[in-house]
């Protein structure tokens, strides 16, 4: 057995155990830091920071606070907050007391919330504040087993008329209870610990279905536990890394963060406010940070913008070196995996250095100046983007995972990454790819079921074990996988020729520095068609070039001189498709899509059938009077 095999199998039990291994290794060193408003309300925020053993001391307060409001193993406790400190101590906490963590995302509207809370039993919600607080009291009639309701702000721990009594506490105040029963009861949390078992569930987290009602998806201990130790052996994340984690923890890609953080020990900042990370990125100084598609696409569109806005010699300097970057990365890149070193050409590396000095060092230090790798998942990562980024010495690694196989099923393996591709799977994990191309997989990581719903557990899980992911793939001679695309998204057209949207879509998001979000579509048509939405800010600058200040986005959208821009990017995006791929016609929407309008899932994924239906008269129009082929 290999020492990778003895570290996976060995793996203890639950994420209580892990956690607790963790405290005894490195009980006085740095476990998390995280933003604390100064006092006068103004300036930067400071940083304060917890130890290992100070996180237990409140992980274990809260875990008997819960006991005391009598949570038993297995029942299931609602967390709807941000990403934030309290998130991540208030769920080991959980998971300390034998309780099962459920993820709501603080913008799920009342009626879902409610939907979550009622389907999953939930015995205690954790709310971040009055908003969250209100969202089960409007629907309190309909959770007769919600018991009570632990809001992290203090503040907003106010009782209401009509509220049973001890309904509504703080977590403050659960900690004091917490405190109180360890002291006559000092065992109660370890004891809770020890009886733990590897296929107790330990999270159940709702997936942002595209139509009806969520699934709520059962992920047991073994799961997490596996998850901790197959990231550690992979070597992705390194005992002195300082990773900063602003994702959402209510998705499960932030969720595996938090797991994987307790085998490796490294610290871990904290700051779920997407509006602070350009601010708290050369204050943290990040050496690996996880993030959406949409986040690297957002960082090359203002950089590009920048560049263009600045025009001259400064828009040519910076579309050198973007190509320079591509050609340096494709190379260097095909090499590594021929000889195992990364080389260049000497006057490719002599261009690199140039443009190294005039354009890359400047991202790098915009990202921390400190960053050795990025992942990214929930989505794909355009392979034009992801060689900019490599080039210029942001290293992305792209990995793949659903909510059903725990988030990381794959990932690129450190310098021997491959762009375009999602990497080989975690040890443990086995792949395979079905006659239509699915990719199917097995092993410690994959759900047990979904909540409530077997006939669609049957659907998706064979009884020995593989998952049906719904996605297809190819994987390479020496196992790198790479995702072409949804398998339930794959444009058919009427001439019975195959797209896969989110290849063409990838395409324009790289030559289109306007673009925030565009779906292609055209199943069952006779030519495919696009719509678009363009980023506010980048399209606004512009605008104001045009002679169009004070013009409303929707008016500068449907603007011509707006639509023969975004034309001529369309045209370029074409030149390089084969013809049954091209985009025919489009239309530009009003307005970006947005996670409030339920357009986009909170991981900002693209929710296909919403848009759709939405925007429908504006696909039929595209396709009404003339026909093309």
């Amino acid at each position: 057995m290999t020492e990778t095999q003895a570290l996976i199998e060995n793996r203890p039990p639950s994420v209580a155990s892990i956690f607790l291994e963790r405290v005894e290794l490195t009980p006085d060193a740095v476990a998390y830091r995280y933003p604390v408003p100064p006092a006068s309300g103004e300036g930067p925020d400071d940083w304060a920071g917890l130890t290992w053993r100070q996180s237990a001391d409140r992980v274990f307060a809260i875990a008997a606070g819960l006991i005391d409001l009598g949570v038993r193993p297995e029942e299931r406790i609602s967390l709807a907050a941000s990403t934030r400190i309290e998130w991540i101590l208030a769920d080991f906490g959980v998971l300390c007391c034998g309780g099962a963590t459920t993820t709501i995302y603080p913008s799920t509207n009342a009626d879902e919330t409610a939907f979550i809370l009622s389907d999953s039993e939930s015995r205690v919600l954790i709310a971040e504040d009055a908003a969250q607080l209100a969202k089960a009291r409007a629907h309190r009639a309909e959770l007769p087993d919600l018991a009570h309701v632990v809001v992290l702000e203090e503040a907003d721990a106010v009782p209401a008329a009509g509220d049973p009594e001890g309904w509504v506490l703080s977590l403050a105040e659960l900690e004091r209870r917490g405190a109180k029963r360890l002291e006559a009861d000092p065992d109660a949390v370890m004891d809770r610990i020890k009886a733990l078992r590897s296929d107790q569930l330990a999270t159940l987290i709702y997936t942002s279905g595209t139509t009806g009602r969520p699934k709520g998806v059962l992920l047991p201990h073994d799961a997490w536990s596996y998850m901790a130790r197959a990231i550690l052996a992979s070597g992705l994340v390194l005992p002195t890394d300082v990773q900063y984690l602003w994702l959402p923890l209510a998705h499960v890609f932030g969720k595996v963060l938090t797991v994987s953080h307790l085998s490796t020990g490294h610290i871990t900042a904290v700051d779920g406010r997407v509006d602070k990370i350009i601010e708290n990125l050369p204050v943290v100084r990040p050496t690996y940070m996880a993030a959406v598609p949409r986040i690297f696409e957002k960082v090359y569109n203002g950089v590009a913008a920048k560049a263009r806005e600045a025009g001259g010699a400064k828009l040519k300097i910076f579309q050198w070196a973007a190509e320079v970057a591509r050609e340096y990365a494709k190379v260097s890149q095909d090499n590594y995996h021929r000889t195992g070193s990364r080389t260049a050409p000497f006057g490719l590396s002599a261009k690199h250095k140039v443009a190294d000095a005039l354009v890359y060092s400047k991202i790098r230090a915009a990202f921390g100046g400190q960053l050795r790798a990025c992942v990214s998942g929930a989505s794909a990562l355009a392979p034009d983007i992801g060689y900019f980024f490599s080039g210029a010495g942001i290293h992305i690694l792209e990995g793949y995972g659903l909510t059903e196989t725990s988030a990381a099923s794959f990932v690129n393996p450190g310098e021997a990454y491959r762009t375009g591709t999602v990497g080989k799977p975690l040890p443990g994990t086995e792949v395979r790819i079905a006659d239509d191309g699915e990719v199917l997989l097995r092993g410690p990581a994959i759900m047990t079921g979904y909540h409530g719903l077997p006939e669609k557990t049957t659907e998706v899980l064979e009884s020995d074990g593989w998952f049906h992911t719904g996605d297809i793939g190819e994987l390479s001679a020496d196992g790198f996988l790479r995702i072409t695309d949804r398998k339930k998204d794959l444009i058919k057209t009427s001439g019975g020729k195959y797209v896969a949207p989110a290849e063409v879509e990838g395409q324009f998001k790289v030559v289109c520095p306007f673009v925030s979000n565009v779906l292609v579509h055209g199943a069952d048509r006779n030519y495919c068609t696009a719509l678009i939405a363009l980023d506010e800010p980048t399209l606004m600058t512009w605008a104001e070039e045009q002679g169009m200040a004070g013009k409303s986005y929707a008016e500068v959208v449907a603007d011509p001189r707006t639509v023969e821009l975004i034309e001529g990017y369309v045209k370029q995006v074409n030149d390089g498709l084969q013809r049954w791929q091209t985009i025919k016609k489009f239309r530009l929407l009003p307005r970006d899509l947005d996670v409030e309008h339920g357009e986009l899932t909170p991981s900002l994924k693209l929710k296909r059938p919403v848009v759709e239906r939405l925007y429908k008269d504006l696909i039929e129009e595209m396709y009404s009077g003339t026909r093309e082929s």
